[in-house]
């Protein structure tokens, strides 16, 4: 962390750093080259001794986060004053919600220099393969209706399209969370065709005046950028659900070309018979795709008022035990939180057994109840049901892994990888635990290093592998940093955080007793008391 009395010079000491690191490694193999992210931000600073802290760092941390490796992001506020001034070129990433941050921030990012793609990515020559079906991802329809208040609306119609289009066997569709990341970004559909390996884009806007909804969309051929299919629909609000079903059915019948064989395929989901809890249930889906303890708190609150008026919706059931598997993986309640997602899993499936999320609710509870067996039905019948779902298909790698099937484990959770290239931080925590549990130490460490913002029991897992790799100091400094990171949790309102909630997984968890034994072999070893 540095402070610089002129913005110009801080952003000119960022990109002087980022030129001479490229250039003193330019001979160096990957695996030894060492790629910085640099965030810059201007504003007011709390002094204390020789600490520094506030909002104005905070937000430079977040912009750290938020670059490329290799790269540098900053603050629309430092765009401004150093614009003209710096021989440097930076691009317009709009607006982004980051955390602990109450308002979006604006951010640039540095494009004077190559570097990789998108956060996460290998650069150019490590462009994503094409799938050999056909590949689409959806963009997030733009919100036209001059009013912020309702972007959720045109982001839940987004993340429908997408849940629809993924359900067809014969498609290959990349995950909302990846192609959210273009969300308020000028971006080439040839770049995008590349970032995410898939032929076909689909963009669109939506425009929501009174009762009247207007939706566009248009589906391009990545490469050419040639448009295959537009079209604009203008109908009641009432009639949202045709609309999104007609755009699906024509995307398929013009990608796919056999729209009938696939037709037996689909396992259309029961839309709620209250357009007004459809409402609520839209604006709960941002807050549980974030997945921090204020938004769960957020999506459980829109969740419950979507079931008041409509307690038919599978969806909104299933979310809603989605909450409460989240205050118990926290820590900020204990088992009666799994029976309360067991009863909603309940709810859901007897409403709509072919919603692929009532069966992923089911795997989750019996994992987190030592099932395993059980969890891992429910997991391959969700995987079925929607197998462009990453989700589904990560925690079903993980239910393998805590079958003792490592191998098998790991190479689900790639291919989840692949179906969502720019992926939660989550799937790299599961992953990690494969790869110990595979003796492959060095990269499960790797895996857990990649996450943007870990939780803080991820420390217990890399002083297991420290300590299997016989790197006893490097243990016990991973071990005090998760001691700090508790206590940073039970100062931000999470008394339960505790080692014990960091360690539960690998006590009940696994099937095998071997596997408990090998984790627990690694936490002795790195000095925590089991």
């Amino acid at each position: 962390l540095a402070e610089f009395p002129s913005v110009v010079e801080a952003v000119r000491c960022a990109v002087d750093i980022q030129q001479n690191m490229a250039g003193r490694e330019a001979g160096l193999p990957e695996e030894r080259r060492i790629r910085l992210r640099i965030g810059v931000n201007l504003g007011d600073i709390i002094v204390e001794g020789s600490d520094i802290y506030g909002d104005g760092v905070n937000i430079a941390a977040r912009l750290e986060g938020l670059a490329e490796p290799g790269g540098i992001c900053i603050s629309g506020k430092v765009y401004e004053e150093v614009r003209n001034k710096l021989p440097t070129a930076f691009e317009d990433l709009g607006e982004q919600e980051v955390k602990n941050i109450r308002e979006p921030v604006r951010v640039y990012r540095w494009t004077d220099v190559a570097a990789d793609p998108m956060p996460g990515m290998a650069g150019a020559e490590a462009r994503l393969p094409l799938p050999d079906k056909p590949s689409i991802a959806v963009l997030p329809f733009i919100n036209m209706s001059g009013d912020p208040e309702q972007e959720y609306f045109s982001d839940g119609i987004t993340e429908d399209i997408i849940t629809e289009l993924s359900r067809f066997r014969s498609l290959f569709v990349i995950a909302r969370n990846s192609s959210f990341t273009y969300k308020g970004r000028a971006a080439k559909v040839q770049d995008i065709g590349r970032d995410l390996g898939v032929q076909y884009v689909v963009e669109g806007s939506v425009r929501r005046p009174g009762n009247r909804v207007r939706v566009t969309a248009q589906l391009v051929e990545a490469a050419s950028g040639n448009h295959l299919w537009a079209e604009r629909y203008d109908r009641d609000f009432e009639d949202i659900f045709a609309v999104q079903d007609d755009v699906t059915r024509t995307i398929v019948s013009t990608v796919a070309g056999r729209l009938d064989d696939v037709g037996a395929e689909r396992a259309r989901r029961k839309p709620p018979g209250n357009l007004a809890a459809y409402d609520y249930l839209l604006r709960a889906y941002q807050h549980v795709h974030r997945w921090t303890r204020t938004d769960i708190a957020a999506a459980r609150s829109l969740l419950e008022k979507a079931i008041e008026l409509d307690a038919d919706s599978a969806r909104s059931h299933a979310f809603l035990g989605m909450t409460y598997v989240a205050d118990w993986t926290w820590g900020t309640a204990g088992d009666e939180a799994l029976d309360r997602a067991f009863a909603s899993a309940q709810r859901a499936m007897a409403l709509d057994d072919d919603d692929s999320w009532s069966h992923v609710l089911f795997g989750h509870v019996y994992m987190r109840r030592g099932q395993p067996e059980i969890a891992l039905n429910y997991m391959e019948k969700a995987a079925a049901l929607n197998p462009n779902d990453p989700i589904a298909v990560a925690i079903k790698g993980f239910v393998l892994e805590l079958m003792g099937r490592h191998v098998e484990a790991v190479g689900w959770i790639e291919k989840a990888m692949r179906l969502d290239p720019f992926h939660p931080d989550w799937m790299f925590d599961v992953l990690a635990f494969a790869l110990y549990s595979s003796r492959r130490y060095e990269e499960a460490i790797a895996a857990v290093k990649k996450m943007k913002e870990p939780p803080y029991w991820v420390h217990a897992t890399m002083a297991a592998c420290y300590a299997q790799l016989e790197q006893p100091d490097v243990a016990r400094g991973a071990l005090a940093a998760l001691e700090e990171a508790i206590e940073r949790e039970r100062r931000d309102g999470n008394p339960g955080a505790s080692i014990e909630v960091a360690i539960r997984r690998t006590q009940t968890y696994y099937k095998s007793r071997d596997d408990r034994d090998h984790w627990l072999e690694g936490y002795r070893k790195a000095g925590i008391e089991v």
